[in-house]
C-alpha cells in the first residue's frame, strides 16, 4: 500500500529535503507551498524522479479554511494519509519585544502555531483509530530557540516553538492508544532560506562559532532526523523532541 505524506512548507528549505528524503525511502509526497508554486513544482519533479507520486497543495496554513480545503483535495486525489510533517514557519525581523507590533506577533502564531494545531487535528482525524484510521506519524517543526528564547532577535518566535513541543507532548500522549505517534525535531542553526526572510541572509554562517560543532547544519540534515520519525524504524518513539542542533 502506498504511503502518502503531506509536507507542509515543502517547497524549499527543510520542507524540500524532507519531502526528497522521504521519496527516496519510499513516500508519495503532497508538497504544501503558499506562494512560489515554480519552487514546489521543482521539487515535485525530485520526487518524482525517485519513483514516487507528488501532488501540489497550494494553501496558506495560517487560514483554517485553507488548511480544510487542502485536506479535502488530498483525501479526494490520494486517500488516507499516514505521515504528516509540520514544517511551514516564518521568522521576522531582529526585534526585542518592546518593539513588536501587534500584527507581527499575531503573524507569527498564526502561522508556526496555528497552522501546525489545525494541520494537526486533520491529521488525527484522518489516522487515527478512533476514526476509523489505520495510524500515522506526525513531526512537528521546532527549534533550538524554544530552549534559548532568542533574546533580542525574536522572542516571538521562540514562543511560538515552545507552543510547539508542549503542543507535541500532549498530543502524543492523547493519540498514543490510538495508532498515531507525535514527535518534534528541533533545529538548530541551519544554512537554509528562512534567515534571509528574516533579514539575516549570512545569519547560519556568523552564528557558527557559538555551536559547539563550530558549523550550520544543512537541510538535508535535519530531514534525516524527520524522516526517522516518520519511519517503522521508530515504531516506539512518540512525545520526543529530538535535538539537532550541532550542540547548542
Amino acid at each position: 500500500m502506498d504511503r502518502i505524506l503531506l509536507v507542509t512548507g515543502g517547497s524549499r528549505g527543510i520542507g524540500a529535503a524532507t519531502a526528497r528524503l522521504a521519496a527516496a525511502r519510499g513516500w508519495d509526497v503532497a508538497i504544501n507551498y503558499t506562494r512560489d508554486a515554480a519552487a514546489a513544482e521543482h521539487v515535485a519533479a525530485d520526487v518524482r524522479a525517485a519513483g514516487r507520486r507528488a501532488l501540489l497543495l497550494q494553501a496558506d496554513v495560517a487560514d483554517e479554511a485553507q488548511v480544510l480545503a487542502m485536506f479535502a483535495r488530498l483525501d479526494a486525489e490520494w486517500g488516507r494519509l499516514a505521515g504528516l510533517v509540520n514544517n511551514a514557519g516564518v521568522v521576522d525581523v531582529a526585534q526585542r519585544v518592546d518593539e513588536m507590533s501587534a500584527a507581527r506577533i499575531r503573524r507569527m502564531f498564526e502561522i508556526n502555531v496555528f497552522g501546525s494545531l489545525w494541520c494537526a487535528r486533520e491529521a488525527v482525524r484522518r489516522m487515527s483509530t478512533r476514526h476509523g484510521g489505520s495510524g500515522g506519524a506526525i513531526v512537528n517543526l521546532s527549534s533550538v530557540a524554544a530552549k534559548l528564547g532568542a533574546p533580542a532577535q525574536y522572542v516571538d518566535y521562540a514562543a511560538a516553538k515552545g507552543a510547539i513541543d508542549t503542543f507535541t507532548l500532549g498530543l502524543a500522549r492523547e493519540v498514543a492508544a490510538e495508532g498515531v505517534r507525535v514527535n518534534a525535531v528541533r533545529p538548530g542553526v541551519i544554512a537554509t532560506e528562512i534567515h534571509a526572510s528574516g533579514g539575516q541572509p549570512d545569519r547560519a554562517e556568523r552564528l557558527a562559532p557559538q555551536v559547539p560543532m563550530q558549523r550550520p547544519g544543512s537541510a538535508e540534515e535535519v530531514a534525516e532526523a524527520v524522516v526517522w520519525l516518520l519511519s517503522d524504524a521508530a515504531s516506539y518513539t512518540t512525545g520526543a523532541v529530538l535535538d539537532v542542533g550541532g550542540g547548542r
